[in-house]
């Protein structure tokens, strides 16, 4: 991935809200080329002890993906206020922009 769109990435990613979320795509849709998969690319790479919430970014469905820190992102979310319906998904209101 070029340095770049990283960065594009990564500055619309600490621009996200306290209590909402934006999905994969809506961040790429923000980029000047970057892809859905990039983006979840991105956020695996961030390094040890950054302060980007990369917990405020789920899928197209409203729902976490299915990754090693779901638990620790839904306990972040709710810390925030972000709630979960019955089937795992968060309210079209809490999503960003």
């Amino acid at each position: 991935m070029k340095p770049a769109l990283k960065e594009q990435i990564l500055t619309i990613l600490a621009e996200i809200p306290p209590g909402r979320v934006t999905t994969y795509g809506r961040i790429a849709a923000m980029t000047e080329g970057a892809t859905p998969r990039m983006v979840a690319r991105a956020l695996r790479e961030l390094p040890s002890g950054h302060d980007l919430p990369w917990f405020r970014v789920i899928t197209a469905s409203r729902r976490l993906a299915d990754h090693g820190g779901a638990d620790e992102q839904r306990r972040r979310l709710i810390d925030e206020g972000v709630a979960f319906d019955s089937r795992g998904r968060v309210a079209k209101e809490r999503l960003w922009p």
